[in-house]
């Protein structure tokens, strides 16, 4: 995950590999090449903004350069190759409004954290589940999945992952060797990953997700549909985590050493909530119900509200006279700026992909044989597609980037059933449950060495079925009386 910590020779070569794959992509004539569905030529400048991305793809697998370094050189490699206007590359990258939104929702989550408001919430949840070790589990799912629904599943991991340790710590469990430590710490990645395809605050890449919709559609996804959604997803994975974790690591005692009353205890002595917390909290349900309430405001204002314009607003509340005592120069420092920068880039790849028919192409060549397949069979082998293609990637916003472009590009095969796939393979880029250097979220716990890279991948293949089967039955069910089928 950190370039650093390759070799120089490794990088070199991987830029090398890329610079030789995109001069030979660019020189075949894969313009004469067969294409299924709608028979559609692939044009000059789809052949070579294919070449861009399979060289971005190298280097984002092979990590020669950090992801936002090698988001920006696809940037520019797009321009020079001539699959874009370099304007408007950058236009559709950085002027897109989901980079607002990014910013305001990290901001969000930073005040939340730093005021103390998200450890009070999980210890409150610990203080339900009692000391029994199956309830903990439970309890650690469930918690991560609510706070990733709102502050980001990254930072759901990071709030609860210190909790977890001292938990831990305190039974004397030792990291490799304890199947309550491995439970716990993968249930710490698992509920924060589950509750990112909750609400389109979860993740990076839910923004991404419905500005392609949007965009590229012309499906409206609001937060409140998102939501219809995403909750009985997450209903529905949430036990189903909880089984997979208790099958494989059961764990070895039945209760903490700790008391139930004890924990309550521990709870009670927490301090009276603070200025900045009862801010942060009060802003927070702001943000959430100008997110909600949007739609049903908007036709009698005559205004839109993006999702970003709530976010913006919740952000710059937290900062004036006399709510909060943070300091942007502290808050600044928790945003992740490189992350925004590879949303912009990975905004500006797939639009450039889109325009120029190039995904349309590809996703006919490699997709459009699912057309043929019932509705469930179609969203059970776009979620399935999704989760192996996430192997590759250590980004879910490179994954929602590249698949669901593709996707909402087979519109002429799959006719009106392309937006709600495309949806649906968007919140399955969300689901790196296999591999730890699938997404940041797992590294955090992976950290403690309660559990090894085997453990994760054991367990997180029993559960991909499970996430397959949830995604595509209501999808099935919901999706048209929602209307995106």
């Amino acid at each position: 995950m950190n370039p650093k910590r390759k070799g120089i020779l490794p990088r070199l070569s991987a830029l090398v590999i890329a610079a030789v794959l995109v001069f030979v992509l660019i020189s075949l004539p894969l313009s004469n090449f067969p294409t299924p569905g709608n028979g559609a030529a692939l044009e000059i400048k789809g052949q070579r903004a294919l070449a861009i991305l399979a060289g971005a793809l190298v280097l984002w697998i092979m990590e020669a350069l950090p992801f936002h370094l090698t988001g920006l050189l696809a940037m520019l490699g797009l321009a020079l190759a001539g699959a874009g206007d370099y304007r408007e590359i950058i236009r559709d990258g950085f002027g897109d409004d989901v980079v607002l939104f990014f910013i305001g929702v990290l901001t969000l989550a930073s005040a939340l954290v730093r005021s103390g408001l998200g450890k009070r919430v999980s210890l409150f949840v610990l203080s339900l589940t009692g000391n029994s070790t199956r309830r903990i589990l439970f309890g650690f799912l469930a918690a991560g999945a609510f706070l990733s629904m709102w502050i980001t599943a990254l930072a759901s991991s990071a709030i609860l992952m210190p909790l977890a340790l001292a938990i831990l710590t305190e039974e004397g469990t030792k990291p490799g060797q304890s199947n309550f430590g491995r439970a716990l710490m993968l249930a710490v990645a698992w509920g924060a990953l589950v509750g990112a395809v909750g609400t389109p605050a979860g993740s990076g890449s839910n923004p991404l997700v419905v500005k392609f919709m949007g965009s590229m559609a012309h499906v409206d996804i609001s937060f409140l549909t998102w939501m219809m959604l995403g909750i009985p997803i997450l209903l529905l994975l949430l036990p189903a985590a909880w089984f997979v974790l208790v099958l494989f690591f059961p764990p070895e005692m039945r209760h903490l050493h700790k008391t139930r009353e004890a924990i309550a205890a521990e709870c009670l002595r927490q301090p009276p909530m603070n200025r900045d917390e009862k801010a942060a909290l009060v802003v927070f349900l702001l943000t959430v119900l100008i997110w909600i309430g949007a739609p049903i405001v908007e036709p009698f204002i005559h205004v839109k509200i993006p999702l970003s314009m709530g976010a913006l607003a919740g952000a710059i509340l937290l900062f004036m006279p006399g709510v909060t005592s943070f300091k942007w120069k502290e808050i600044e420092k928790d945003i992740d700026w490189s992350g925004i920068i590879l949303i912009a880039s990975g905004i500006a790849l797939g639009m450039t992909l889109y325009k120029t028919g190039a995904a349309g192409w590809l996703s006919a060549l490699i997709l459009g044989g699912i057309g043929r397949l019932p509705l469930f069979m179609r969203l059970m082998a776009i979620v399935a597609g999704v989760l192996a293609v996430k192997i590759a990637f250590s980004s879910n916003t490179l994954t929602g980037t590249i698949i669901v472009p593709l996707v909402l590009a087979l519109a002429p095969v799959l006719g009106d059933g392309a937006a709600g796939i495309a949806l649906a393979a968007g919140f399955a880029a969300n689901l790196a449950f296999i591999l730890v250097t699938t997404s940041p979220v797992n590294v955090i716990p992976y950290s403690t060495g309660y559990f090894s890279i085997r453990d994760m991948a054991l367990a997180g293949l029993a559960l991909a079925p499970f996430s397959a089967v949830a995604i595509a039955l209501v999808f099935s069910l919901l999706g048209p009386l929602i209307r995106i089928f």
